[in-house]
């Protein structure tokens, strides 16, 4: 076995980029005619290639509608991350407004709204994370105001892919 010294900047330079914390030991980069096994611990390697816009697919069995107007309704109260989406809409007359709000129990934070005269719809789509204990609750203030959509959990709290209903990778 033979080891030579690889007197490459681009790669000393690499290697501080990638590795902050190896800077200053000023040790050469060196090649062995041994082999080494490199194991893969990535994603990749596990043997899936679903990408997660895959994993993430509305499906059947997944969503959760949700209906508001004139009122407040609950739309998710589970622990973990979910994609809201829906349509706001404002059809009576005078000013009127609906919101998308979190809450902890103790507070609550309005996260999204819409406030309009009349005549006007808007679209919500976002991702949210709940810690345990949190909830999403939607508010249409009045009886010509709509705030319907869905609702659909995309991973848990660790933040592990929840797959679309009926789906198993291969």
């Amino acid at each position: 076995m033979s080891i030579s010294t690889v007197t490459s900047e681009a790669l000393q330079l690499k290697l501080r980029q990638l590795l902050p914390s190896q800077q200053g030991f000023g040790t050469d980069l060196s090649a062995s005619d041994t082999i080494i096994p490199v194991i893969d611990l990535t994603r990749a390697a596990e043997g899936s290639d679903v990408p997660e816009f895959l994993q993430t697919a509305l499906a059947f069995g997944s969503q959760t509608a949700f209906f508001a107007t004139n009122a407040t309704v609950t739309v998710v109260n589970t622990a973990g991350f979910y994609r809201i989406f829906g349509v706001s809409s404002i059809r009576g007359t005078g000013n009127q407004n609906t919101n998308l709000s979190l809450t902890d129990g103790a507070s609550t934070k309005v996260i999204w709204q819409h406030f309009a005269a009349s005549g006007e719809s808007l679209e919500v789509d976002f991702v949210v994370y709940f810690n345990a204990g949190e909830s999403l609750t939607a508010t249409a203030s009045t009886a010509s105001s709509y705030l319907v959509g869905s609702s659909r959990q995309i991973a848990d709290v660790n933040g592990v892919l929840v797959n679309p209903s009926g789906f198993t990778p291969q």
